[in-house]
């Protein structure tokens, strides 16, 4: 995703100061205009703003703990990752601590979506902070301020809640086509531009049908946010039975494909049906 992200910033103008674990990654952006450097805190001294796109919260927490002495005064860090609610609460405690400013601003859209600039980003953060961010923002997609820091992870667990079980509905509505005499590819034609339309059913749905499920969101990273969403759920008191049921699934999966696209929800469902599968084409997983 940085890789994308980078270069829609660099095609809108702004200098961009890269650095990455692994260096060879930043250094394949220099051809783009980019400067790579290979020191974490060269990279964000002097900086008034500063982007993290990273696995998971453990990592930007390691990341600000190194960057924070190189940090600018009053610098704004945007952290572009999916992480904990709390997570998020925190980088922003830890930064204003130390007279700096934080947003976190998860995205959805995938590789796809960073590469076209149409990236949802979703934000968590002042007012003035985020109309400080949005033209930087706006290179990369359309950013959406949505309360407070910490609210741009809920924003984005709620797109994912909304993710991962639609995969699952559709899965169900394609075996359910196959198994009871339809041709899935003709009903998921037919049902297109009714209620049921949605990018799942467009995107996810085709995939199915290939049974392409060469990852472009890994089954592992839909099980990260899964136990986000119920992590931030517990914290705000309420249950989500279906995103329960959702998890168990990718759970199941996780334990023999993790690596696969998380429509392979497909093929766990085909797991629970001994005899049921749609479509011919062999299972591709990269």
């Amino acid at each position: 995703m940085g890789d994308p992200m980078v270069r829609r910033l660099l095609a809108a103008g702004h200098p961009v100061t890269v650095w990455n674990r692994t260096q060879a990654k930043a250094q394949a952006l220099a051809e783009a205009g980019a400067k790579p450097v290979a020191d974490l805190s060269e990279a964000v001294r002097g900086a008034q703003i500063v982007i993290s796109m990273l696995e998971a919260g453990p990592t930007v927490a390691l990341v600000l703990q190194a960057a924070l002495p190189s940090l600018a005064p009053n610098a704004l860090w945007i952290d572009m990752s999916s992480t904990q609610q709390a997570e998020a609460q925190t980088f922003h405690e830890q930064l204003s601590a130390s007279g700096r400013r934080f947003i976190d601003a998860p995205v959805s859209g995938g590789v796809g979506g960073a590469a076209a600039g149409t990236l949802a980003i979703m934000a968590g953060g002042t007012a003035a902070d985020f109309a400080e961010a949005e033209p930087v923002l706006s290179a990369m997609g359309r950013a959406t301020l949505v309360g407070p820091a910490g609210s741009g992870q809920v924003a984005k667990l709620c797109n994912q809640l909304i993710v991962g079980a639609t995969i699952n509905i559709v899965a169900e509505a394609m075996l359910l086509a196959q198994a009871a005499g339809a041709d899935p590819e003709a009903m998921r034609a037919a049902i297109r531009g009714g209620f049921a339309e949605s990018k799942i059913l467009e995107v996810h749905g085709q995939r199915m049908l290939d049974r392409n499920f060469v990852a472009g969101g890994k089954v592992t990273t839909q099980l990260k946010d899964q136990r986000n969403i119920l992590a931030a759920a517990e914290a705000a008191g309420v249950v989500l039975p279906l995103t329960e049921l959702v998890t168990a699934r990718y759970m199941t999966l996780s334990k023999t494909i993790p690596q696969a696209d998380h429509s392979a929800a497909l093929i766990g469902l085909e797991q629970l049906n001994p005899g049921q599968r749609v479509g011919t084409a062999p299972d591709q997983l990269g």
